[in-house]
Parts: structure tokens; sequence; C-alpha cells
């Protein structure tokens, strides 16, 4: 049986893995911007694309990309499909970031 420390250290480096990619995600500037303006309010690709001035592909691909590391949710209305954020977590990542570079 697996003494209590060894079973800490196991869950703290599943947790930097976890971390580790999701810091992977937010690397990039484009996904960056993106879930910025998504962590404000639910918006289509013309929207972000419009508002970011990130034309496509490379739009889809970067969303592509948060989709897949499940970091934003889709809702289908019609022809369009909106963005939101999915993890709470982004949602605190974005706050401090917020806080640290952009607030005044």
């Amino acid at each position: 049986m697996p003494d209590t420390e060894s079973l800490d250290f196991d869950k703290m480096r599943e947790s930097a893995g976890q971390a580790a990619s999701m810091l992977r995600s937010l690397a990039n500037q484009d996904r960056l911007l993106l879930l910025c303006q998504l962590s404000q309010e639910e918006l289509n690709v013309g929207e972000l694309e419009e508002r970011l001035d990130i034309h496509q592909p490379s739009l889809s691909q970067q969303l592509g990309v948060l989709r897949r590391e499940g970091l934003v949710d889709t809702r289908r209305d019609g022809k369009h499909i909106y963005y939101r954020v999915a993890d709470p977590r982004v949602l605190a990542l974005l706050q401090t970031l917020y806080q640290l570079y952009c607030a005044e």
C-alpha cells in the first residue's frame, strides 16, 4: 500500500501536468486574445474576427486548439456557432493576468 507522501506527490505531478497543458494553450497571443474576449461574453466566429482582426484560417485553427484542450465550449444557433470559456480555472487565470498586465 502506497504511503500518503507518495500519493500527494503523484497528485501533484498530475496537477502540474494539467497546469502545464493549460499554460501551453494560453502561451499563444491569438488564443489568449480569444479567451480574453470570451471571458467577457459568448461570441460567434464573425464577431471574434471583427473584434480581434484575426482572420480565417488562423481563427478557426486557434479556436480548434481551444476546443480540443477543453478550454471553450460551443453552442449552435442557426448558422452560427457561439463560443464561451468552458473551464472556470481559465477565467481565474485570465483575471490574474488582467490584474498583472492590463489593469491600471
